[in-house]
Protein backbone atom coordinates (compact mmCIF):
# COMPACT_ATOMS: atom_id res chain seq x y z
CA UNK A 1 0.00 0.00 0.00
CA UNK A 2 1.18 3.68 -0.71
CA UNK A 3 0.36 6.89 0.57
CA UNK A 4 -1.16 9.39 -2.13
CA UNK A 5 -2.04 12.96 -2.60
CA UNK A 6 -4.49 14.45 -4.89
CA UNK A 7 -3.14 16.00 -7.46
CA UNK A 8 -5.65 17.16 -9.44
CA UNK A 9 -9.21 17.17 -11.59
CA UNK A 10 -9.45 17.57 -15.10
CA UNK A 11 -11.83 15.85 -18.28
CA UNK A 12 -11.79 13.38 -20.15
CA UNK A 13 -12.22 15.16 -23.60
CA UNK A 14 -13.47 12.49 -25.23
CA UNK A 15 -16.23 11.14 -23.08
CA UNK A 16 -16.53 14.45 -21.07
CA UNK A 17 -16.02 12.59 -18.04
CA UNK A 18 -13.77 14.19 -15.32
CA UNK A 19 -10.88 12.41 -14.09
CA UNK A 20 -8.76 12.64 -10.82
CA UNK A 21 -5.32 12.05 -10.58
CA UNK A 22 -3.64 10.58 -7.54
CA UNK A 23 0.10 10.82 -6.89
CA UNK A 24 2.34 8.86 -5.07
CA UNK A 25 3.57 11.26 -2.25
CA UNK A 26 7.56 9.38 -2.38
CA UNK A 27 7.46 9.22 -6.19
CA UNK A 28 6.11 9.92 -9.54
CA UNK A 29 3.36 7.32 -10.04
CA UNK A 30 0.15 8.74 -10.77
CA UNK A 31 -3.51 6.70 -10.47
CA UNK A 32 -5.89 8.54 -12.86
CA UNK A 33 -9.53 7.61 -12.11
CA UNK A 34 -12.59 8.34 -13.90
CA UNK A 35 -15.02 9.91 -11.36
CA UNK A 36 -18.96 11.65 -11.82
CA UNK A 37 -19.59 15.17 -12.21
CA UNK A 38 -20.78 15.55 -8.43
CA UNK A 39 -17.82 13.92 -6.86
CA UNK A 40 -15.39 16.11 -9.41
CA UNK A 41 -17.44 19.32 -8.75
CA UNK A 42 -16.72 18.37 -4.44
CA UNK A 43 -13.20 17.46 -5.12
CA UNK A 44 -12.57 20.80 -6.94
CA UNK A 45 -14.00 22.69 -4.61
CA UNK A 46 -12.25 21.54 -1.57
CA UNK A 47 -9.18 21.66 -3.41
CA UNK A 48 -10.03 25.30 -4.41
CA UNK A 49 -10.64 26.01 -0.90
CA UNK A 50 -14.41 27.50 -1.58
CA UNK A 51 -17.00 27.50 0.89
CA UNK A 52 -20.50 26.60 -0.43
CA UNK A 53 -23.37 28.76 1.38
CA UNK A 54 -24.72 25.49 2.58
CA UNK A 55 -23.59 21.83 3.30
CA UNK A 56 -22.85 19.77 0.32
CA UNK A 57 -23.61 16.22 0.30
CA UNK A 58 -19.74 15.57 1.43
CA UNK A 59 -19.49 18.57 4.27
CA UNK A 60 -22.74 16.46 5.80
CA UNK A 61 -21.25 13.48 6.12
CA UNK A 62 -18.25 14.74 7.86
CA UNK A 63 -20.46 16.21 10.13
CA UNK A 64 -22.17 13.42 10.82
CA UNK A 65 -19.15 11.41 11.39
CA UNK A 66 -18.03 14.12 13.45
CA UNK A 67 -20.70 14.20 15.72
CA UNK A 68 -20.63 10.56 16.52
CA UNK A 69 -17.25 11.56 18.09
CA UNK A 70 -16.11 9.18 15.17
CA UNK A 71 -12.90 10.38 12.90
CA UNK A 72 -11.83 9.54 9.61
CA UNK A 73 -8.56 7.69 9.48
CA UNK A 74 -7.75 7.10 5.87
CA UNK A 75 -9.51 5.75 2.38
CA UNK A 76 -7.81 3.10 0.55
CA UNK A 77 -8.59 2.64 -3.09
CA UNK A 78 -8.35 -0.98 -2.80
CA UNK A 79 -8.88 -2.85 -6.13
CA UNK A 80 -10.16 -2.09 -9.82
CA UNK A 81 -12.04 -4.86 -11.38
CA UNK A 82 -14.35 -4.59 -14.40
CA UNK A 83 -13.14 -1.16 -14.91
CA UNK A 84 -14.38 0.06 -11.65
CA UNK A 85 -12.06 1.26 -8.72
CA UNK A 86 -13.30 0.16 -5.28
CA UNK A 87 -12.37 2.02 -1.87
CA UNK A 88 -12.81 1.92 1.20
CA UNK A 89 -12.72 4.65 4.01
CA UNK A 90 -11.52 3.78 7.57
CA UNK A 91 -13.09 5.36 10.61
CA UNK A 92 -11.89 5.39 14.22
CA UNK A 93 -14.56 6.00 17.01
CA UNK A 94 -13.76 4.95 20.49
CA UNK A 95 -10.22 3.79 19.76
CA UNK A 96 -12.00 0.93 17.62
CA UNK A 97 -11.39 1.18 13.47
CA UNK A 98 -14.47 0.30 10.88
CA UNK A 99 -14.00 -0.18 7.21
CA UNK A 100 -16.93 0.81 5.00
CA UNK A 101 -16.87 0.29 1.02
CA UNK A 102 -17.09 3.13 -0.57
CA UNK A 103 -17.02 4.61 -4.07
CA UNK A 104 -13.48 6.17 -5.29
CA UNK A 105 -14.57 9.67 -5.91
CA UNK A 106 -16.84 9.80 -2.45
CA UNK A 107 -13.86 8.59 -0.48
CA UNK A 108 -11.32 10.92 -1.86
CA UNK A 109 -13.88 13.67 -1.20
CA UNK A 110 -14.27 12.86 2.07
CA UNK A 111 -10.34 12.53 2.73
CA UNK A 112 -9.91 16.14 1.39
CA UNK A 113 -12.46 17.31 3.96
CA UNK A 114 -11.38 15.53 7.34
CA UNK A 115 -7.65 16.20 6.38
CA UNK A 116 -7.31 12.15 6.25
CA UNK A 117 -4.38 10.39 4.45
CA UNK A 118 -5.01 8.59 0.84
CA UNK A 119 -4.03 5.41 0.13
CA UNK A 120 -3.94 2.92 -2.92
CA UNK A 121 -3.28 -0.73 -2.83
CA UNK A 122 0.12 -1.74 -4.78
CA UNK A 123 -1.80 -3.60 -6.75
CA UNK A 124 -3.74 -0.75 -8.23
CA UNK A 125 -1.07 1.06 -8.77
CA UNK A 126 0.66 -1.57 -10.59
CA UNK A 127 -2.41 -2.51 -12.76
CA UNK A 128 -3.22 1.41 -13.58
CA UNK A 129 -0.25 3.35 -12.30
CA UNK A 130 1.40 5.85 -14.91
CA UNK A 131 5.05 6.68 -14.16
CA UNK A 132 6.69 10.43 -15.28
CA UNK A 133 10.57 9.80 -16.06
CA UNK A 134 12.50 12.21 -13.64
CA UNK A 135 11.40 13.58 -10.80
CA UNK A 136 7.85 15.31 -11.87
CA UNK A 137 5.91 15.67 -15.25
CA UNK A 138 5.96 19.05 -16.22
CA UNK A 139 2.30 20.50 -16.84
CA UNK A 140 3.86 23.05 -19.62
CA UNK A 141 7.31 23.72 -20.63
CA UNK A 142 8.81 26.56 -18.04
CA UNK A 143 6.09 25.74 -15.61
CA UNK A 144 7.23 24.61 -11.88
CA UNK A 145 5.16 21.94 -10.85
CA UNK A 146 3.07 22.57 -7.62
CA UNK A 147 4.73 20.67 -4.34
CA UNK A 148 1.76 21.26 -2.93
CA UNK A 149 -2.33 21.21 -2.80
CA UNK A 150 -2.83 24.81 -2.88
CA UNK A 151 -0.22 25.03 -5.67
CA UNK A 152 -2.21 23.41 -8.59
CA UNK A 153 -3.60 25.30 -10.99
CA UNK A 154 -6.15 23.60 -12.34
CA UNK A 155 -5.71 25.04 -15.90
CA UNK A 156 -2.16 23.31 -16.52
CA UNK A 157 -3.27 20.48 -15.19
CA UNK A 158 -6.07 20.80 -17.53
CA UNK A 159 -3.54 21.44 -20.37
CA UNK A 160 -1.39 18.16 -18.88
CA UNK A 161 -4.12 15.74 -19.45
CA UNK A 162 -4.97 17.00 -22.77
CA UNK A 163 -1.81 16.27 -23.81
CA UNK A 164 -1.09 12.69 -22.40
CA UNK A 165 -1.25 9.71 -24.97
CA UNK A 166 -3.37 6.70 -24.28
CA UNK A 167 0.39 5.10 -24.66
CA UNK A 168 1.79 6.94 -21.86
CA UNK A 169 -0.92 4.61 -19.45
CA UNK A 170 -0.02 1.85 -20.97
CA UNK A 171 1.32 -0.92 -18.22
CA UNK A 172 4.87 -2.45 -19.17
CA UNK A 173 2.96 -5.67 -20.00
CA UNK A 174 0.97 -4.58 -22.71
CA UNK A 175 3.86 -2.88 -24.87
CA UNK A 176 5.18 -6.69 -25.78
Amino acid sequence: MREMSVYGVSFDLASKQPIVLLRTTDGNTFLPIWIGHPEAAAILMKLQESEPPRPLTHDLACAIIDTLDAEIVRVTVTELRENTFYARITLRRNGDEVEIDSRTSDAIALALRADASIYAADEVIDESGVEFDGDEPELERGVATPTSLSDVDVGEFRRFLDSVTPDEFRTEDEED
